[in-house]
């Protein structure tokens, strides 16, 4: 059975706030954009989870100011070139798309102005919010503006395999001759007829979100599985700073695979992290207390825990000077699903894997080391999150870095056409074995190992002998997979299975790599 096959100009593979960006800029500029996506109606991946705010600053001063923040967040292991990026063009992009295109409902307060709020690690209050639910309302917008634009073609149910390069499919022998490998696509499996099709453009952009799920407790969607750097690290794209996981600090404690997230602004506007006892502890870490950055307030959580012999620390909101059913909504909602009044009683929390650092290099306009591929969002690492993120600056990048790459993309079409010649030259999908043994209790199994491994093993606080114990492993497992994936027919759960063990197994070698403790990447040894 031949492949089925798709032609556009540009290829967005994730509906995110960063895919989505893109996606739109592109359509805007006259391209005809194809965006894929694992669900069948649009997504909004990590983003529509994003409770805080957004940085909203147009002050010079303050953009100097919020430079610095980040640079004290990452522990000086940013790109000085993103960070400036972000902060000096950050409020220009969240202007004109989010505010003048869009019209985003941000919180004004009495006087008119923008409620900014303050969040842990910034200087002055600079975060935008729509209360307590910022990512849903901008996804919901967004994602408004994408299904109605008429250059766009939303294509959904279609999970992403593979990455499709010159260097690897293209049949002619005379383009492995060629110096430079590009990429023209992508082949993705469609989960309504169970088959894998290939969608070629001219050019591609990933915005596959992050890698939380190859945890055991994390706040990320059930996609997040790190499909994007699996497919750029097979395709020999670089990557960077695969070390940096960062962990959330509050997380509302049950043992649901996704879970709730408690913002940060709740620290940012009064909230306290107290043990059992009810002591406020976390100043006995860091002089900063519950506004110090996220892997501090996480580190010093997990501490504590350990030495108190408890599994939940808990987060004092009863004291805040708002009316919580109205400031968080989500919050609160989440709360009274498990039957706990905020107002009145402290939230049991425990760290979670919430945002990667790392990811696909990227320059300022989301190229990366393969011509042709761009990455945009969490999948992306441009340098601006260091070893550890500052808190509502992801939903701006992945804003600016979404705009920015569909800018240089439209721009590069002008004059960078590829001979429609090549497209003919790539294969058809190989299709694996036939020994129909994807049981659902073995991907069970096996993604209970990887995320038992990654949390146990390659988690907050890390030592030599937990990391080599995670690198064995999972490298067994990864042997066994790669196998099991070559007999089996591909299937929608086997796919994300498969990019899960690949994700965790290039963090776990870039923190076995660096042996120096560092923001995210803390080492006990």
């Amino acid at each position: 059975m031949n492949t089925i096959r798709y032609r556009s100009e540009a290829l967005v593979i994730g509906s995110g706030l960063a895919g989505c960006a893109a996606a739109l800029t592109l359509a805007d500029k006259g391209l005809d954009v194809h965006l894929l996506m694992p669900t069948e109606e649009l997504d909004g991946g990590n983003s529509v989870m994003a409770q805080g705010g957004i940085v909203f600053s147009t002050d010079p001063e303050d953009q100097k100011s919020l430079q610095h923040d980040m640079f004290v967040a990452g522990h000086d292991y940013n790109y000085d070139e993103a960070v400036r990026f972000l902060a000096e063009h950050g409020g220009e992009a969240v202007q004109q798309l989010l505010i003048d295109k869009l019209h985003v409902p941000f919180d004004r307060n009495a006087s008119g102005n923008w409620d900014m709020t303050l969040e842990g690690g910034h200087a002055v209050p600079r975060i935008a919010h729509c209360a307590d639910f910022t990512g849903r309302s901008i996804i919901e917008h967004i994602h408004a503006a994408v299904a109605a634009h008429p250059g766009i073609t939303v294509l959904g149910g279609r999970s992403a395999v593979d990455l499709v390069t010159t260097e690897h499919h293209a049949r002619s022998t005379a383009w492995r001759y060629q110096l430079t490998n590009r990429c023209l696509g992508a082949y993705a499996f469609n989960e309504a007829t169970q088959e894998v099709e290939l969608h070629l453009a001219e050019m591609t952009v990933l915005a596959t979100g992050g890698v939380g799920q190859v945890f055991l407790y994390s706040t990320n969607n059930p996609w997040a599985t790190g499909s994007g750097i699996s497919m750029a690290h097979r395709a020999g794209v670089r990557l960077a700073n695969m070390e940096f996981m960062q962990f959330h600090p509050t997380g509302l404690f049950n043992h649901a695979q996704q879970i709730p997230l408690l913002t940060e602004a709740l620290r940012g506007e009064g909230a306290h992290v107290i043990n059992g006892h009810g002591e406020r502890f976390v100043s006995r870490y860091d002089p900063r207390g519950d506004l110090a950055p996220r892997d501090v307030v996480s580190q010093a959580i997990v501490s504590e825990m350990l030495a108190t012999g408890e599994n939940h620390m808990l987060l004092d909101c009863t004291t805040l000077d708002c009316d919580v059913t109205r400031r968080f909504p989500t919050v609160f909602e989440s709360c009274r699903k498990i039957g706990i009044d905020m107002r009145s009683q402290p939230l049991p929390i425990v760290p979670v894997a919430h945002y990667f650092c790392g990811g696909i290099l990227v320059d300022l306009h989301g190229r990366t080391t393969l011509d042709r591929l761009y990455a945009v969002g969490e999948c992306s690492c441009t340098g601006i999150h260091g070893a550890n993120r500052l808190a509502s600056t992801s939903l701006l990048e992945a804003l600016l870095w979404g705009i920015s790459a569909g800018n240089d993309i439209a721009g590069r079409l002008v004059s960078e056409k590829l001979d429609a010649r090549i497209f003919a030259e790539i294969a058809d999908w190989k299709h694996p074995g036939n020994e129909h043994n994807d049981d659902p209790a073995l991907i069970a199994q096996d993604w209970a190992t990887i995320r038992h491994i990654m949390w146990n093993y390659v988690g907050i606080i890390r030592t030599e002998s937990r990391l080599r114990r995670a690198f064995a492993d999972l490298r067994d497992l990864a042997s066994h997979l790669h196998d099991f994936y070559k007999h089996t027919p591909l299937t929608q759960s086997l796919v994300h299975l498969f990019h899960g063990c690949q994700t965790a197994y290039l963090i776990t070698q870039a923190a076995l790599r660096n042996k120096q403790s560092l923001g995210c990447h803390y080492r006990k040894d």
